[in-house]
């Protein structure tokens, strides 16, 4: 196992004896321990291969003997006794927004439930109303949080969508059955959360269809096959998600790859455009009286007999992209290259895994120019806050890290900034003269989401008033799959980030996607820029700022629109 997994069980580890309603420290040390090995900067096999592990801070003996079978067995014996003391469903009540291993341990000891079905039917019966640790406000919470889970079963998260979709698309390409295969649907168009998976195929010559049918049964992706008509397949994949597969000829290809990719609305704003002049369109080509009129063998070239000038698969929403396509005005969109650096990452400081070293060393890597650093501010202690020591402890360091790369001709800056709370009335968490000895400010709500729109939006307006704040951070604190935005007013939100010359961030990191690709056109219309961040809380998910150019390109952004593109002016 790598260090990620062997941290990985470890945190597991941990939550399965709280479960169990072990010592509370035994868990802690796990806990610890996970968080450990994530940070090591050694290599994780060296330091097993000598011994040297109880060397570290952290790991005693015992801890120390549970990462070694992990390093070198690939298992953990007492990781997979702990779970099979438990059903897979007490496990599955740990994904319930709310519940932690405590309370889902008290709920199968004292109550016996052992799954989320038995939980919502022991919420509807008013049994946690005398549990110890729960009572009336957290029962309706928990079964909220059931209803909630069900709402968003069968729908998937673009990323995760992604990984799954690009492993199956590599595994098709190999198939010799297979001339061609392209990734279709609301996944082509970016949508933050899609349904399934929609595939485009062109067989081989002469395959045979129940050869191809045989073939997609050996897939190590899918786990059963079903027809759906002439042309498609359904492939039930092993993680869950449905792929729908429709096989196109070589001719229709282009035709059947515009149409599968949709949206629905754009496909039918195309039909009417081609019934206009006298021509029928369909997946399978461009006729005049049921005879082609045009080949394809692009989709620009599809476009092009329509008239068109091709047209990006994020902005097909029939949402005026024809229109504004038709007098040549479609935006040139905002590419990942553009972006010269971000804002909004955590460092070792409060809630992030690496140094801030660790995290300009992996910034630099990716070719950026400068790396803001953002941690929590102190009303987060649940985040481990920056204190007042800690502030001008960290902005020391990054002028030590500045001079130095400065010395060596280094093109870099790390920037000094914070992501602080905004509080319930809409003040910040620091005076004003602590804020001022920043580079930039980043203004977040992180508790109190349960205020009115009235109120939450006159609390932000306040922030956003604020000289010393730069942009405000994910605007609706919403939560892919798990919690909507808390109701705020975005137009004034976003008249008043143009009318005082703040930016709106639109958080990267793909369970949040924060502002919404709706409102990022509207904020382009206004002149508010928008700062693309991956709020990163370890190196590798400074990489998440892709999921936000995605975003950015489906809200019609251009690098003008987007803050990023920019290299910020520094105070050190």
């Amino acid at each position: 196992m790598d260090k990620k997994q062997v941290a990985h069980v470890l945190e597991e580890i941990g939550k399965l004896l709280e479960l169990k309603g072990e010592n509370p420290f035994k868990a802690r040390a796990f806990y610890g321990g996970a968080r450990i090995v994530e940070t090591l900067t050694e290599d994780l096999n060296q330091l097993v291969d000598s011994g040297q592990l109880e060397e570290i801070k952290g790991i005693g003996k015992s801890l120390a003997e549970q990462i070694r079978e992990l390093v070198v067995e690939g298992r953990s014996s007492a990781y997979e006794e702990l779970r099979n003391e438990f059903p897979p469903g007490v496990l599955e009540m740990l994904a319930i927004p709310g519940l932690g291993p405590k309370k889902v341990g008290t709920l199968y000891r004292e109550l016996g439930i052992s799954n989320p079905g038995e939980l919502e039917y022991a919420c509807r019966e008013n049994r946690l109303l005398t549990l110890p640790g729960f009572g009336a406000k957290s029962q309706a919470n928990i079964l909220a949080a059931i209803e909630k889970r069900r709402e968003y079963a069968g729908r998937w998260r673009w990323a995760e969508a992604n990984v799954i979709g690009f492993d199956l698309l590599a595994e098709l390409r190999l198939l010799p059955q297979v001339k061609r295969a392209e990734m279709a649907g609301s996944w082509r168009r970016l949508l933050e959360v899609v349904k399934d998976l929609d595939l485009v195929v062109e067989l081989a010559p002469g395959t045979d269809w129940q050869q191809f049918r045989a073939a997609l049964e050996q897939l190590s992706l899918v786990k059963a096959v079903s027809s759906g008509g002439e042309n498609k397949l359904t492939l039930e994949l092993m993680s869950g998600i449905n792929c729908d597969l429709r096989l196109a000829k070589g001719e229709e290809f282009a035709w059947t790859w515009l149409h599968f990719t949709g949206s629905k609305e754009h496909n039918t704003l195309l039909r009417q455009r081609a019934k206009k002049q006298g021509l029928k369109l369909n997946e399978y080509g461009l006729f005049q009286e049921e005879k082609p009129v045009a080949a394809a063998t692009s989709e620009r070239e599809a476009y092009a007999a329509l008239g068109l000038p091709y047209i990006p698969p994020e902005l097909r929403e029939g949402l005026g992209e024809i229109e504004v396509a038709e007098k040549g005005q479609l935006p040139e969109l905002v590419n990942l290259s553009d972006l010269k650096g971000v804002w909004h990452v955590h460092t070792n400081y409060s809630d992030g895994i690496h140094t801030l070293a660790d995290m300009a060393e992996a910034a630099r890597r990716l070719g950026w120019k400068f790396l803001g650093i953002a941690d929590h501010s102190r009303s987060a202690y649940y985040a481990h806050g920056l204190s007042l020591e800690d502030i001008q402890r960290q902005q020391r360091e990054i002028d030590v890290l500045n001079r130095k790369w400065q010395e060596e001709g280094i093109d870099f800056r790390l920037l000094k900034g914070i992501e602080v709370d905004i509080l319930p009335d809409g003040g910040l968490d620091y005076p004003d003269e602590v804020l001022a000895s920043f580079d930039f400010v980043i203004a977040s709500v992180h508790s109190g989401f349960k205020q009115d729109e009235k109120l939450m939006t006159r609390r932000l307006l306040r922030a956003l008033e604020h000289p010393a704040v730069t942009m405000l951070g994910h605007p609706t604190g919403r939560l892919l799959l798990a919690r909507p935005g808390y109701p705020v007013d975005l137009e004034e939100i976003l008249q008043a980030a143009s009318r005082y010359g703040k930016a709106i961030e639109l958080n990267a990191n793909p369970y949040r996607l924060d502002l919404d690709w709706r409102w990022c056109r509207r904020a382009r219309e206004l002149g508010v820029k928008i700062a693309i961040n991956p709020d990163a809380h370890r190196r590798e998910e400074l990489g998440y700022v892709i999921y936000g150019v995605n975003i950015a390109r489906k809200g019609w952004l251009t690098a003008k629109d987007v803050l990023n593109s920019q290299i910020p002016p520094w105070k050190s």
